[in-house]
């Protein structure tokens, strides 16, 4: 039996801004047990940036939600495995041949070879670029109706997984205005359709019955995005929602031990520097910042528990990263205290984080202590993740408490260090320019022999931490929140996926 809501109040009442946020849905989902009809109710913590396109940051929750697809999908032992394409074959070094299964778009039009290349046409015309195209370049083209042709201009021996990034899936011909704006309402391939997105607030999911790989076992999600964590915890305790993602560590131990399922993460949180603009273009300062900082200090105090000191940017969720990890040597040497008060006379560090992860401005606390201690003068700036992501692609902060899926855009550590860290990455906040990093990467990204592009990945965060760019803190164990009467949902290391056509309510 699915408890009746009636925590909705109490939830509000920690968050008055939160006010009309949980969905009675227009028609579909309503109050009350029995009219719900065995629909999943999520609750979601990071408000849509870009009306759920797949360009922007958004694009997990189609991922998440089994909206969309792509021609491949990452499974659970992080290899490449079918999903629009059913088999591929790599011609040459920089060729691959794609078999299209048959497949249906929720419009109702085919998925064809000339439907993929287009969609796959115009995420690389994107403007930004999707971080999973930082680093590769990739040209379509349709050999028939069912075989999709790639070709890269250099070399990617992980081409198979890269197309897994959420940033990559098909959506129908119709999802793509000539604006460059991109709609994944009712476009589509995935066992869940969404028919109505409201603002930052909800969207409304129903089952698509034309899915390939049979209906979905729930008729419909009903998602709330709610940013403050303690709401999310409480409308789980309350029976308002179903699945809760991203349980502050301070709630996750006053919900039902049922209900709370501990996920190791490839979740790194680090302090990045930025070296573009502002105080941290001195390398003294950063590596002052790096020797300030302590983030073993946030193990007990702000994740109760619920992390692991970092080692590097990869923790124990990436397994093969302790044995590759290599000493990080030529650092710059840090400045004393007395050197950091007066190369920074009359002038604020600018401290930046974000509510979605709501240990984050805890932790930010934490490091402005110690950063002062260091002889620094700090002023935070927490806001919303969505309405400072311009502000810190900009380099308008001079560092930023973040919070980081290390391998979600391909399952490959290496486009995320691309997107991050090299000169020309689309999501490089530290705004790092430092050829030996970009050298590192690149070499990375070359190497086919899985052994060896894990000890060049490593070779390549050493070089990134020399630099004092980013500063690692806790490797991460994510909290998600499940009612007891609820099965099937996706535990997943990655952050990628939740709910999928198994997922339902008992």
């Amino acid at each position: 039996m699915r408890t009746p809501s009636r925590g909705l109040i109490a939830a509000l009442a920690l968050t008055p801004l939160l006010t009309g946020c949980f969905v009675s849905d227009s028609g579909s989902a309503t109050d009350g047990e029995g009219a719900s009809g065995g629909r999943l109710r999520v609750a979601l913590a990071v408000p849509p940036v870009q009306a759920l396109s797949p360009y922007s940051n958004d694009a997990t929750v189609l991922s998440k939600l089994s909206v969309a697809e792509g021609l491949t999908a990452l499974g659970k032992d992080g290899a490449a495995a079918p999903a629009l394409a059913k088999s591929w074959t790599q011609k040459n070094a920089t060729t691959w041949a794609f078999e299209l299964r048959k497949a249906t778009f929720q419009d109702g039009t085919e998925v064809t070879a000339e439907t993929v290349v287009g969609a796959l046409d115009l995420a690389g015309k994107a403007e930004p670029k999707p971080r999973v195209l930082s680093d590769v370049t990739l040209t379509a083209k349709a050999e028939d109706a069912d075989t999709v042709t790639i070709t890269t201009k250099a070399a990617d021996p992980v081409l198979p997984l890269r197309l897994a990034s959420p940033a990559l899936g098909i959506l129908s011909p119709k999802a793509y205005a000539k604006d460059g704006t991109v709609s994944p309402v009712g476009t589509g391939t995935g066992p869940f359709e969404i028919t109505k997105l409201t603002g930052k607030s909800k969207a409304t999911l129903d089952r698509f019955g034309g899915y390939w790989g049979g209906k979905a076992k729930a008729p419909g999600v009903d998602v709330t995005w709610i940013a403050d964590g303690t709401a999310r915890a409480g409308a789980l305790r309350g029976g308002d929602v179903d699945i809760a993602e991203w349980i502050p560590t301070a709630q996750a131990k006053l919900l039902d031990k049922d209900t709370r399922h501990e996920v190791p993460s490839v979740r790194t949180d680090s302090l990045v520097l930025n070296t573009g603009s502002g105080l941290f273009t001195d390398a003294g300062l950063r590596a002052a910042a790096r020797e300030a900082v302590d983030g073993g200090a946030l193990v007990d105090s702000v994740f109760g528990g619920y992390a692991d000191p970092a080692q590097g940017l990869f923790g124990p969720a990436v397994p093969w990263a302790a044995d590759d990890r290599v000493e990080v040597t030529g650092r710059a040497q840090a400045a004393t205290t007395a050197q950091v008060e007066s190369k920074t006379k009359g002038r604020t560090l600018r401290l930046a984080t974000y509510t979605n992860r709501a240990e984050l401005p805890e932790a930010a606390t934490v490091l402005q202590q110690q950063l002062e201690k260091a002889g620094f003068t700090v002023k935070q700036d927490v806001r919303e993740y969505t309405q400072m992501e311009a502000d810190l692609l900009e380099g308008k902060y001079d560092a930023l408490v973040f919070s980081r899926v290390t391998l979600l855009d391909t399952g490959d550590a290496v486009a995320y260090l691309a997107s991050d860290y090299t000169s020309d990455g689309v999501y490089n906040i530290a705004g790092l320019k430092d050829s030996k990093v970009d050298q590192a990467i690149k070499s990375a990204a070359g190497e086919d022999d899985t052994e060896r592009r894990q000890q060049k990945i490593m070779r390549a965060e050493a070089e990134i931490l020399r630099t004092d760019a980013v500063v690692p803190l806790v490797h991460e164990k994510v909290v998600q929140g499940i009612a007891t009467d609820v099965e099937g949902v996706l535990l997943d290391p990655r952050e990628r996926s939740l709910v999928d056509v198994d997922t339902r309510v008992k």
